[in-house]
């Protein structure tokens, strides 16, 4: 159950805007953390166990690949650990390639989980109106890859079976991704003109057509939408105040969370944790209810 992804589409969209506008724009360590931790565990209610395992495993080798990168190029920071080449790896340098590290897979995973939720036909309610060409290209861009990975597989499922790797070399195997490759070309751009004639010919982006659409604002929307505001008016306010300003260089600049500056902390964390919060909320929910109709159920009695 998805209950994060039933509040309106411009709820959604001014939460991953404000969210991935905050993680990249800082560089606090609390921050970050906050930002990668809430979306993983928000990816990981989404998906199957098995993508998300498979998903987490590839990341984390690009995670170390950053972390380990930057210390090799960047010499900054007065810690110098040890030399290599007669060039210094200083602790500082290891610790910002880590928050970049981070700041990156977070970023990832929040778009990961953005491109579940706010979907083509949700971007097309937002921006059909006011840019309809530019939405129907985005929205279009956005579910070409998962097109794209599902035709490709499909076509090689057919040549597969009509026996074109069969062989071992390495020549028919670059001659067969050829053609697949080849296929896949044709495909999209047929498909792309396609679907772009049907919108089209429906008159989409016409001046003075009506749209029907699914989504109304309701009254868990507009709540959800004032908590927003009252995080981002909180968070803006920690940022004027510089309670999240942190620097890697040339030193390590000291860090403590007191009582000032606790609330804008919180309203991070609330503002990174508020999908789960809302998916265990629905989790929990189900179950007492599910628990309810197991114990108490209704027994009819007949009488001969």
């Amino acid at each position: 159950m998805k209950s994060f992804s039933s509040f309106h589409p411009a709820v959604l969209f001014f939460y991953y805007v404000f969210v991935l506008f905050i993680t990249m724009f800082t560089l606090n360590p609390v921050v970050l953390a906050c930002s990668l931790i809430g979306s993983l565990l928000f990816f990981a209610m989404m998906t199957p166990l098995k993508t998300f395992c498979k998903d987490i495993g590839f990341y984390l080798l690009v995670f170390l690949l950053i972390a380990i990168t930057n210390p090799l190029f960047s010499h900054n920071g007065e810690t110098i650990l040890f030399f290599m080449n007669d060039n210094p790896v200083t602790f500082e340098a290891i610790i910002y390639g880590v928050a970049i590290a981070t700041m990156l897979v977070a970023i990832i995973f929040w778009s990961k989980s953005y491109s579940e939720l706010v979907t083509a036909d949700k971007f097309l309610y937002l921006f059909g109106k006011a840019v309809p060409k530019l939405a129907l290209v985005v929205s279009m861009a956005l579910r070409f890859i998962p097109l794209f990975k599902w035709q490709i597989k499909k076509v090689h499922q057919a040549q597969k079976t009509l026996g074109l790797y069969t062989s071992e070399s390495v020549t028919d195997k670059m001659l067969s991704g050829m053609r697949v490759f080849n296929s896949m070309l044709t495909w999209s751009l047929e498909n792309a003109i396609h679907q772009a004639d049907a919108m089209k010919a429906r008159g989409y982006g016409l001046k003075g057509r009506t749209n029907f659409s699914l989504f109304k604002v309701e009254a868990r929307d507009r709540w959800m939408f004032g908590i927003l505001v009252l995080l981002l008016i909180l968070i803006v306010i920690g940022f004027h105040k510089g309670d999240f300003a942190f620097h890697y260089y040339p030193f390590i600049s000291p860090f403590a969370i007191i009582s000032a500056n606790l609330i804008h902390y919180i309203s991070i964390f609330l503002l990174m944790f508020f999908p789960c919060i809302m998916e265990a909320k629905e989790n929990i929910q189900w179950r007492l209810l599910r628990s309810k109709m197991s114990v108490s159920p209704i027994r009819s009695k007949r009488k001969v």
